[in-house]
C-alpha cells in the first residue's frame, strides 16, 4: 500500500472514530485497514492511536500527524485539480458547517441544488451553534455571522443580518408596543439559551450600547421553540433577523424597538487558503454565494 493511500486511511480512522466505521467507508476489510494504520506506525515509529475494546482516539503524536495529513491531502486534490484544468467539473465530497437554523433555512436548500448540478459531488454537514475549527475537524466551507477575528481563511461576504425584538401581531394588540428597552420590564419574554446567544441583549441609543438583563419568564434551549411560542402570542423575545424572516415576511410576527438595534452582522462564507482553492470548493463557494446574496433576507 503507498503512503498517500495509508494516509488517507489514517484520516478515515481519524474523522470516523473506528477502524470499522473507517472500513465501511472506504470499501476496505478491517483487516486492511488496520495494517494501513501499522505501516505508518512503523514507518514514523510512533503510535497514532490509543485503541481500547470501547473506543479509538489519537496520541498526541496522532493530533499533530493529522493535521498535517489534512494539508498533504489537500495539497495533492489541489495538484490533480491544477492538472486537470481550471474548469473541470467538481468532484469529491464537500463537508459544511454552519449555524442550526441558517444550514436549514439557507444552506440546505442551496446544497441540494448545487449536488443536482453536480452528479459526480456528494456532501456532508455539521449544522452546529458554536464555532467550528475548519482545520481540526475537516472541514471544507462554513458559514459564520459576527465580524470576524484575523486569520488564514478566505472569506466572502454574502450579506448581514440584524439582532431584533419581535413578537406577534395578536400579543402586541394584547400587551402593547414597547416604545424603549425598559419597557421590555412590563411584557412577557421569552429568552433563547441555545449556544451563542447573549444572556443580556444590547441596544444603541444616541451611538452608545447599553444592555438589560432580560427577566425572562421562560427560557429555552433552543431557537425553534421561542419561535413557536411567540408565533402563538405568548410572548416578546430576540433573535437573528434571519430566523424569524419568513413569518415576518408572512407577516405572523412583527419587530419592534428598531431604532434601538445594534448595527447589522456580516455574513461570511469561508474557506481554508491554499495555492490553489480546489474545484469542488470554489465552484460550491461561487454557488452559495451567488444564491444567499440573491435572498432578500440577508440584505
Amino acid at each position: 500500500m503507498d503512503r498517500f493511500h495509508a494516509i488517507q486511511v489514517f484520516v478515515s480512522v481519524a474523522d470516523r472514530g473506528g477502524f470499522a466505521a473507517a472500513a465501511r467507508s472506504l470499501g476496505m476489510s478491517p483487516p486492511a485497514v488496520t495494517r494501513a494504520v501499522a505501516m505508518l506506525e512503523d514507518r514514523l515509529g510512533t503510535r497514532l492511536f490509543v485503541r481500547t475494546t470501547r473506543s479509538v482516539r489519537l496520541t498526541e503524536a496522532g493530533e499533530r500527524f493529522l493535521h498535517d495529513s489534512r494539508r498533504i491531502l489537500l495539497d495533492l486534490e489541489e495538484a490533480e485539480d491544477a492538472a486537470v484544468g481550471s474548469h473541470a467539473a467538481p468532484r469529491g465530497e464537500l463537508y459544511i458547517t454552519a449555524p442550526v437554523l441558517f444550514g436549514r433555512m439557507f444552506v440546505t436548500p442551496a446544497l441540494g441544488d448545487y449536488l443536482n448540478r453536480y452528479p459526480q459531488m456528494n456532501a456532508r454537514t455539521l449544522f452546529v451553534d458554536r464555532i467550528v475549527s475548519l482545520m481540526d475537524e475537516g472541514l471544507d466551507v462554513s458559514v459564520r455571522i459576527g465580524e470576524l477575528p484575523d486569520s488564514s481563511l478566505i472569506a466572502v461576504r454574502v450579506g448581514a443580518v440584524r439582532q431584533v425584538m419581535f413578537a406577534s401581531p395578536d400579543y402586541l394588540e394584547s400587551h402593547g408596543l414597547p416604545q424603549q428597552p425598559n419597557d421590555l420590564d412590563n411584557h412577557r419574554l421569552l429568552q433563547s439559551t441555545a449556544m451563542g446567544t447573549a444572556s443580556d441583549w444590547v441596544f444603541l441609543e444616541n451611538g452608545a450600547q447599553f444592555s438589560i438583563r432580560p427577566k425572562a419568564r421562560l427560557r429555552m434551549n433552543t431557537n425553534d421553540a421561542v419561535i413557536e411560542l411567540a408565533l402563538r402570542g405568548w410572548g416578546m423575545s430576540r433573535l437573528m433577523s434571519y430566523q424569524i424572516a419568513p413569518y415576518l415576511a408572512e407577516g405572523r410576527l412583527e419587530t419592534v424597538l428598531e431604532e434601538f438595534e445594534l448595527p447589522p452582522l456580516p455574513v461570511h462564507i469561508l474557506h481554508q487558503e491554499g495555492r490553489m482553492v480546489s474545484a469542488k470548493v470554489r465552484s460550491f463557494v461561487d454557488f452559495l454565494a451567488e444564491c444567499l446574496r440573491a435572498d432578500k433576507a440577508l440584505n
